[in-house]
């Protein structure tokens, strides 16, 4: 049902959601991948859009930026929508010079500092896990297409800009265990677990800390091709 973030009708969703952050990468992945598409949802501009993959129902929905933006809109897909499983479909900051540009991620974990999950429930760990069986077909669809998938875990950080006393990207990435950095994984992962559906990250290295290398907003928007084919494979894997 409607709800205030969201205005699709019941039943608008598929059961498997890809969930970008950017409202324009839900449209281009919409426009490039996907048949028979509706516009399910508009509100804020963070568009929803349900169509057909390989004639099997697929759902994109834009979570906007951060953890409490995807909190909000996994849990209302989850909860009000009935969907079953989000496969984010991200950009990442690179930690270590072993992820280049492009390079497609797959979490293995989330780390955060993020109260998120106290203030929710109560839960005091700072990592959160996706859902096996999701990150295990997504794995061998990656085999399977000849995708070159890096398995680390991920920063989820609450904060963009972050002051010099907070320590540079090297301590960061000591203290979390992380290997590049973003901002919601942590929160959806939390929700499925939660709620005891399924959730995945996957993301494309779009900058790094240690080269200084970064790809233009443009190029953020419409240069994931390989990461969006790996997800929407895992979905049509998943619904057939």
């Amino acid at each position: 049902m409607p709800t205030p973030h969201n205005n699709a009708p019941a039943g608008a969703y598929a059961k498997t959601v890809l969930m970008p952050g950017d409202p324009l990468r839900a449209k281009f992945v919409a426009d490039n991948f996907l048949s028979d598409v509706k516009l399910v949802n508009n509100v804020r501009n963070c568009f929803g859009y349900t169509g057909l993959y390989r004639g099997v129902p697929v759902s994109v929905q834009a979570s906007g930026m951060g953890i409490p933006s995807i909190a909000i809109y996994s849990y209302e897909l989850f909860t009000e929508y009935g969907v079953e499983n989000i496969i984010r479909i991200g950009s990442a900051g690179s930690y270590t010079s072993r992820l280049d540009l492009l390079d497609v991620v797959l979490a293995d974990s989330a780390f955060s500092d993020s109260s998120y999950a106290l203030t929710h429930n109560g839960y005091k760990d700072k990592v959160n896990f996706p859902s096996p069986g999701l990150n295990g077909i997504i794995r061998a669809k990656a085999e399977e297409l000849n995708i070159a998938l890096k398995l680390c875990r991920v920063h989820s950080s609450d904060v963009f800009y972050t002051d010099d006393s907070m320590g540079n990207f090297e301590a960061l990435a000591q203290r979390s265990g992380s290997d590049c950095v973003e901002m919601e994984s942590f929160g959806l992962f939390h929700n499925a677990n939660y709620l005891h559906k399924n959730a995945a990250c996957l993301l494309t290295i779009s900058d790094s800390f240690v080269s200084s290398k970064v790809l233009t907003a443009e190029e953020r928007q419409n240069s994931f091709r390989t990461m969006m084919q790996l997800a929407l494979e895992s979905a049509f894997q998943l619904d057939k």
